[in-house]
């Protein structure tokens, strides 16, 4: 068999019905469209469902998503650091100093320069702070998040003691 030769089962296929051809035929007169009203004429509103609530309107709106398992960060970029004029900076003295909120997570990034050795304790660090913090001399500490958080073990995949 070549591609040439393929074809639909006889019978499976049929021509379309051509309605408003006069009245000898099935769709005469009006057409399969009934009489009068909106829906008879030409052209009628996208959606429209013949006075009936539409479904675009009756489905709930503004519902959204929330993921349960968004970790969300509280960012310091490293000029905020600059300014501390600290040598230990742990989220406890952000926290003190306003830069970031009473809790949650702290994640530092690179934006701006770092010419002081500053040890930094956070959560989570960019690849280009954390390289700037080690090139003034300062170190980097990837704190434990202070809660349990983060997607739990799918059903079934649970870790088990061996």
């Amino acid at each position: 068999m070549k591609i040439h030769e393929l074809a639909p089962a006889p019978g499976s296929k049929r021509a379309r019905r051509r309605v408003g051809r006069g009245i000898a035929g099935k769709g005469g007169k009006t057409a399969g469209r009934g009489t009068k009203g909106a829906l008879a004429r030409d052209s009628s509103k996208l959606g429209f469902e013949g006075g009936q609530m539409p479904l675009t309107q009756r489905v709930p709106k503004l519902r959204g998503f929330k993921n349960p398992f968004r970790v969300a960060y509280t960012i310091v970029n490293l000029d905020a650091l600059e300014r501390l004029g600290r040598t230990e900076v742990d989220p406890d003295v952000l926290r003190a100093a306003g830069l970031v909120h009473k809790r949650g997570l702290v994640k530092v990034l690179g934006e701006g320069e770092l010419t002081t050795r500053v040890n930094v304790s956070a959560h989570a660090f960019s690849a280009s702070a954390a390289s700037a913090i080690r090139a003034a001399g300062g170190t980097v500490a990837v704190l434990p998040p202070p809660f349990g958080h983060g997607r739990p073990p799918a059903k079934g995949n649970a870790l088990t003691a061996r």
